[in-house]
């Protein structure tokens, strides 16, 4: 199908992890290439990719919600060319029966595939004529793909399959794209990024990748996400610490504070083992900032087993703290075990740990209040600029000059568990 005489829309919905926000961008920058022009509602569009997730049931029945909605658009508009990738696509047969009006299901972070697809669906006129949009400031870098643990909650490995690593060189060449068009941070992702290399040629880590991404010029920061506490090595922290690009924050979910629900979790390691982890980090990289994942009410946890998670976080600080309730997945190994705590528990227990983690945030970043902080502007948000910090720290401040994409320090002069507020803001030093 040809579409002459008018301009060519597309549609994305992306919901999830980092990883399916980098793959929505990806997908939008080639149909920006190929002419098409972004809308905002779904019935305006040409192409339509609905990019899911179902690490829990409340993110599944988003997805099961907005995809049901389509299908009016469907029926009105029958050319549009709908197409649905990530973690809800599993059995592609039972999924196109109870959805016909999808034209195309694909696996996560399969962007070749749409592309492949729009192209053979609009003939020719698909081709790049185009060149790449602007990046992002900030930009998002998979680095890996799937994960090679077997954590008895989680979906992801499932979905995702293998751990897949990306050659060095084809990273590199990446982020000097990125940074060609505008981006002055990437942040290098995986569902595990420790595990980086292991099957590629040589067993490059992701130290090795933080070197080879370094020196690329116009580049100001590097970050990465996400770690597992069993696979960070002290090579990895070290590259860190020495890297004057790589900023001073790390992402290493913990999950639970109990050694018996670890090991239900089958997250290989201890309790004990992980504050080893955070004590090394906080050794070697001064400063560093440290977000992590809890899950409570996962199944057989004890109101004790959710105390030493809640006295774990107490003790140890965490900057951030992202804490779900525990949900049910189909075909997971959890998914065999009663899920005994009811939900009216896990809504305290999650309760809980937020207004522990508010407390101790706000505690953490009111320190901050007075002094000058290095931020690299991001965009504009109700009127205010807004950046991070190098230990992921929000900040906003309101100027009258165009500060995007810039280095900058601000003044904090109010402090918050979530974000920051400065002002008088002075250009930083670049690299």
């Amino acid at each position: 199908m040809k579409l002459q005489g008018k301009a060519k829309r597309y549609y994305i919905w992306s919901i999830g992890c980092q990883m399916n926000d980098a793959d929505s961008t990806k997908a939008a920058d080639a149909l920006e290439q190929m002419g098409f022009e972004r809308v905002s509602r779904p019935q305006d569009a040409d192409v339509l990719l609905l990019n899911t997730c179902v690490v829990r049931q409340s993110a599944e029945d988003k997805v099961r919600g907005h995809l049901a909605s389509l299908k009016s658009v469907k029926r009105r508009r029958p050319d549009a060319f709908l197409a649905v990738m990530g973690c809800f696509v599993d059995d592609v047969p039972s999924l196109q029966k109870t959805y016909p009006y999808v034209d195309v299901f694909l696996r996560p972070s399969d962007v070749e595939g749409f592309i492949e697809a729009v192209k053979a669906r609009f003939d020719r006129e698909a081709e790049f004529v185009k060149p790449p949009p602007p990046a992002p400031v900030a930009a998002y870098v998979p680095i890996i793909y799937g994960c090679d643990h077997f954590c008895t909650y989680c979906i992801v490995r499932l979905r995702r399959g293998r751990e897949r690593s990306r050659p060095i060189d084809e990273i590199v060449a990446e982020v000097r794209d990125l940074v060609r068009r505008g981006a002055r941070e990437v942040t290098l992702l995986g569902q595990n990024v420790d595990t980086y290399g292991r099957d590629l040629p040589g067993q490059p880590d992701l130290a090795d990748l933080l070197e080879a991404v370094h020196p690329i010029e116009g580049l100001w920061r590097i970050r990465f996400l996400t770690s597992h506490p069993a696979d960070m090595s002290q090579r990895i922290i070290e590259a860190v610490a020495r890297l004057p690009k790589v900023c001073e924050h790390i992402e290493i979910p913990v999950q639970s504070g109990d050694d018996k629900v670890l090991k239900r979790m089958a997250r290989g390691y201890t309790v004990a083992q992980y504050k080893d982890l955070v004590r090394r980090i906080r050794e070697t990289i001064p400063g560093v900032s440290i977000a992590t994942d809890v899950i409570v009410g996962f199944p057989g946890e004890t109101e004790e087993q959710f105390m030493n998670t809640y006295r774990l976080l107490e003790e140890i600080r965490f900057d951030v703290v992202h804490v779900a309730a525990y949900s049910p997945r189909p075909g997971t190994a959890a998914y065999r075990l009663p899920d005994d705590v009811p939900p009216e528990e896990k809504k305290r227990r999650l309760k809980m740990i937020e207004e522990l983690q508010e407390r101790i945030a706000g505690e953490i970043n009111s320190r901050l209040a007075g002094k000058r902080v290095e931020i690299l502007v991001e965009g504009r948000r109700k009127g205010r600029w807004y950046g991070r910090t190098r230990t992921n720290k929000l900040v906003f401040f309101e100027h009258p000059a165009n500060w995007l994409g810039r280095l900058v320090t601000v003044e904090i002069t109010w402090a918050g568990p979530w974000s920051l507020r400065g002002e008088e803001p002075i250009p930083a030093a670049t690299y």
